[in-house]
């Protein structure tokens, strides 16, 4: 699996989030569930939940071509966790 992800925009992650975009891809390689993103407009954006160390993480990415586009990264949140841990 190829991600790739902006440097700038990794700091903003660790920053407000605690964990790295690169932490993305065990995000997608555990996924529990992978949709698309009502709320994207300008481009097809995805949100997938999987384990990191056994809790439960949230992925937003796109697809370029067949190279994972990694935008944010953060711990799941109760609601998330219940209805996708159930």
């Amino acid at each position: 699996m190829d991600i790739e992800f902006d440097g700038a925009k990794d700091e903003t992650n660790r920053a407000k989030h605690g964990v790295g975009l690169s932490d993305g891809g065990i995000v997608l390689e555990n996924r529990v569930a992978d949709f698309l993103d009502p709320r994207s407009v300008a481009e097809e954006r995805h949100i997938a939940f999987g384990m990191i160390a056994g809790r439960l993480f949230a992925c937003v990415y796109t697809m370029r071509g067949p190279v994972y586009r990694i935008i944010s990264v953060r711990k799941a949140n109760r609601r998330e966790k219940r209805k996708w841990l159930s």
